[in-house]
């Protein structure tokens, strides 16, 4: 019984000591990250950014306790206008961020990024987030609102831009029929023509004329006329025709295809 006893003592012994171990390596590298974000800080005060780059990364990697170094990295990329890599850098800051503090400023600077991307509906719901952690913050109303204002404007000139798109294709389809009642009314007067001139080739009993030689031409000379009797003005009426009902073709098979669908200021640490 007194060995069960000592062997149970001797487990949470060592227990107790790997934990404490644990804290303390842990205690370390937090200590040693901070003073490589510190490092950075001044790095990037001095204006040698990659070296600042460099040591808030090596910072971010010894500990995931420290939520300052992704803030302060975000923050460089930010003004340097890379924004992708700074909204991923302050979202993972609100990750690690256990203050609601920490967590505000993560939040309104990701509201920052989406509203310069014009991604006004992500800035309102960052902003929000950003206010439960902070609600007296009056930067962050502030910018909310403006995300809120610039949203609705966008949502209107999306609106405006479909109905301009409807009005094109009346528009179109007006001028479409316009143009079938006038190529209508062509095809009418090219078959009263076509009538009239086979009435004049009669004679007045209701027979057809012979073909006679006129004065002074040869009978194969007569044959050629009779063959080149269209006007160059009816000629170009036809070629016209024939090329606007190869247009109705064109435009009723256009019709049955599928047509297509006709975005203040940084918070510091």
């Amino acid at each position: 019984m007194n060995k069960i006893c000592l062997l149970l003592s001797l487990c949470v012994l060592t227990t107790g000591i790997a934990q404490e171990e644990k804290k303390d390596n842990s205690d370390k590298d937090l200590k040693s990250s901070l003073n490589l974000t510190w490092e950075a800080n001044q790095e990037l005060s001095e204006n040698e950014f990659i070296q600042a780059e460099a040591d808030y990364r090596r910072a971010i990697s010894k500990s995931n306790e420290n939520a300052i170094a992704p803030y302060n990295l975000g923050t460089a990329y930010y003004k340097k206008e890379s924004l992708e890599e700074a909204f991923g850098r302050f979202k993972q800051a609100g990750e690690l961020s256990e203050a609601k503090p920490e967590k505000h400023k993560a939040y309104h600077n990701m509201g920052n990024v989406f509203m310069k991307n014009e991604e006004y509906k992500k800035a309102i719901e960052a902003y929000k987030e950003a206010l439960r952690n902070n609600p007296e913050d009056e930067e962050t109303r502030y910018n909310l609102a403006l995300a809120k204002a610039l949203a609705e404007k966008q949502k209107n000139q999306d609106k405006d831009g479909g109905e301009d798109e409807d009005s094109k294709e009346d528009e179109d389809s007006e001028n479409k029929g316009r143009e079938e009642q006038e190529d209508q009314q062509q095809d009418n007067k090219e078959k009263d023509g076509g009538e009239q001139e086979k009435d004049e080739d009669k004679d007045g009993d209701g027979k057809e004329k012979k073909d006679q030689p006129k004065q002074g031409e040869k009978p194969d000379e007569q044959k050629q006329a009779r063959k080149s009797q269209l006007s160059p003005q009816q000629i170009k009426n036809l070629l016209e025709a024939m090329q606007n009902e190869e247009n109705k073709v064109q435009e009723k098979m256009n019709e049955k295809k599928v047509k297509g669908p006709k975005s203040k200021n940084a918070k510091d640490w």
